[in-house]
Order: structure tokens, then sequence, then C-alpha cells
């Protein structure tokens, strides 16, 4: 099991690609499809997040698309009468893409945006495979699929109606298509392209697009600084160009400027005021490190490892560790604002980190690397999914806070 992070283009086209790892990856994408398929959350209740979702489909479902502002001016009347915040409709894209698929399949909101999220998770694995292809090769890639499709946290995302892993294919993608509009100089005006509507997705989903936007930027401005690409002008301008087209569109669909600052401002000054925020979503800045750890353990040790051996040469590794650490620095500073949910975008570069150690450790045996490295990497799969059986099928897991995590893994009783 061979490994370079991110060799040149021709390079990786010239190289032969074992078969195997054509029919590992094929295997690993199946049996990610199988886990998010399936029902085995233990939790069948519905959480306070997804009957509103559900309530704002079914709203959409009767207005339609071109009332939207309607949707926008109730939650406004009623976010002025509660004492505390509620997440607010214009999350478009997740509440629109319930609405499509109810006008489709004829099922229920709730049942829909059930949909919509398990199809989303099964995008961002394939997603996961294409990008770790793209950055370090076939072998990296079958690693990081394999660990992708068995993380507990990306198939409890696609049990639920909630937006997190929706969003993170979002964000994810859109780091995807930096990279590439980095790298290519052929395509490079399709790429950015591409970004940029992703980018305007991204925002149309969820508030947290600005913590990922400042990550992207971030990634760009210190391209110059570790030499994984050159600086280009363009791809600020795209990046912000998509910014703008999402928050154009979010503009239109509330009905004016008014109602959309009047949408978050609501949000945001009764935020602190929300009993359960409170009680849950604060915490020291290593509080994400330590239920990453909780859920993951053996990929965060792993990852860590990457990261001590760092240098210039991983151009890859860079990128990532950049966009991880500057989102993590901005949203671990927000006031009862933490919760696991919000780091799902993190799962690919995390895991992608790790397949690079267990590359490296396995090739401390040259003779037995490719068979050591695939048993070692199935192993560390097969950890994962004794933990998500702990955490969501042993234990009514919902929601994704410490306390809870501790009391899944028998930690608290």
């Amino acid at each position: 099991m061979t490994h370079s992070d991110a060799p040149p283009l021709a390079t990786r086209v010239k190289t032969t690609i074992p078969r195997m790892y054509i029919y590992g990856i094929l295997i690993a994408l199946l049996l990610g499809c199988g886990l998010r398929l399936a029902p085995t959350t233990a939790f069948t209740g519905i959480g306070f997040d997804e009957q509103l979702y559900q309530y704002y489909t079914s709203r959409l479902n009767e207005v339609g698309v071109m009332n939207f502002p309607k949707l926008v001016e109730e939650y406004i009347t009623r976010q002025a009468e509660l004492t505390s915040a509620i997440l607010p409709p214009t999350r478009f894209m997740y509440i629109f893409c319930g609405h499509l698929w109810c006008q489709v399949s004829g099922q229920n909101p709730l049942a829909a945006l059930h949909d919509v999220s398990s199809f989303f998770s099964i995008l961002m694995l394939f997603l996961s495979a294409r990008f770790a292809w793209r950055l370090g090769g076939a072998a990296v890639s079958f690693g990081v699929t394999l660990l992708m499709a068995c993380a507990p946290t990306q198939i409890h995302m696609s049990q639920h109606a909630l937006i997190d892993g929706f969003f993170a294919f979002w964000a994810l993608l859109s780091l995807y298509l930096l990279w590439e509009s980095m790298q290519s100089t052929s395509h490079r005006r399709i790429w950015q392209a591409l970004m940029a509507l992703a980018v305007a997705f991204m925002v149309l989903t969820k508030e947290n697009a600005f913590f990922v936007f400042i990550g992207l930027v971030a990634v760009v401005l210190l391209a110059p600084l570790t030499g994984y690409a050159k600086w280009r002008w363009s791809v600020v301008i795209t990046l912000g160009a998509g910014a703008c087209m999402g928050a154009g569109i979010l503009l239109i669909l509330a009905g004016g400027l008014g109602p959309l600052l009047s949408t978050y401002s609501g949000l945001v000054g009764k935020a602190y005021q929300l009993e359960y925020a409170i009680r849950t979503g604060d915490g020291p800045w290593f509080r994400y490190i330590a239920e990453l750890m909780l859920v993951a353990p053996l990929v965060m040790l792993l990852a860590f490892g990457t990261l001590f051996r760092l240098n210039r040469s991983q151009r890859g590794v860079i990128f990532l560790t950049i966009f991880i650490g500057i989102t993590y620095a901005v949203m671990c500073n927000v006031k009862y604002g933490m919760n696991l949910r919000y780091t799902n975008m993190w799962d690919m570069p995390i895991r992608y980190l790790a397949v690079l150690q267990i590359i490296w450790i396995t090739n401390k045996l040259p003779a037995y690397a490719t068979s050591a490295g695939v048993v070692l990497t199935a192993g560390i799969a097969t950890h994962q999914l004794i933990l998500y059986t702990k955490l969501c099928v042993g234990y009514p897991m919902y929601e994704l806070i410490s306390s809870e995590l501790m009391r899944a893994l028998l930690i608290l009783k």
C-alpha cells in the first residue's frame, strides 16, 4: 500500500492502478450505501429541529416557492413572541430539497427530509472517494472511502432528518472544487464556476457557511506561504462571487433586506437565551477534539501522527490542515454554539490524514505493506462500526453532546 501526497497529474495518468484498489473502493461504497440506507438507529422519536424542518417543508408544499417570503414573515412574527431562538426557514436548500422530494415521491415531509439526509450522506461518501483520489491516489482513496463508509457521525446523520450532513456535503464540495481550481490549468474556469455554485448552495443551506467561507479564503491566502499552490486573485474573486450569489438569492427569498436582517437579528439575539444551548452548547476550546476522540479515537490518533510528520512536500495535508485549523478556531469560539454535528465536514479530511499515517506505518514492512495496510484499515473501520453500534444502536443517541456520548460509552452512568 504505497502513497505520494498529491502527485503531479501526469504521474497519476501514467501510473498503473491496481485493480484491487478499484474493487476495494467499490466494495467500500456499497458498504457505506447499505449502512446509510438501512434503519439502524435506536432513537425513533422526532427531535425539536426535525419538527421545525418538517413544518417548514409542509408549509412550502402548501404555499409554493414563489411565496417563500410568507414563511419568513411567519417566522419573524413567531420568533418575536418567543423568549429563545428557533432555527429559521432561510436554511432554504435543505427545506427545498425536502419539498422537491415530496412532490416527486409523494412522501410526507419528515420522511422526505430523512431521504434527503440519507442521499446526501451517500453523495458525501462518493465525494470523499473522489477527493481522496485526487489528493493521494488510488490506495489513499480506498482507505478514506472505507473509513468514511463506517464513520459513526456520517451514518448517524443519514438516520435522521437533520441538516448537518447535508451542509457538510456542500462544505466539502466547496473545498474539493477549491483544490481543483488551485491545481488545474486546462479547466480552471470550469472548476471555478462549479466552486461558485457550491459556495452559493452552501450559503443557502445554513449560517455555518460563514465559518467555512473564512476557512476557504484562508486556504487561498496562505497558499504562497505553504507552497501547495500559487496565489490567484481569480479564485478569491470566485469565492466572493459564490457567497454573494447565495446571499442575493436569500435576499430575494426573504422578501427583501429588512426581513432577512430581522430573521438573523432575531436568531442571534435570542440564541444565547435558549436553555438547551446554554446547558449543552458550551465548553473549552478543545471540546471538539475530546468528542471526536470519543467517536473515532483510532482515527484521531492516526491523524495526529500525520501532523507530527508534516513537511512542505505534503501539499494535500497542508491544504486540509489549514482548512480544519481555521474553521476549528472560529467554531470553538461560538458561545453556546458547539455541537459535534457541526464537525461532519471534517470527517473526510481527518480520515485522509489517518490513512496517510496507516501507509507510513505499514511501509515499514515493504514485503507486506499492501496487505498490512488493508488489514489495518479494515480493522479500524470495524472498530468504528462497533462504536456506532454502542452509540446509536445499543443506546438511543440523538444529540451528539458530551454527556450523551459518555453515557453511551458507559463513561458516565
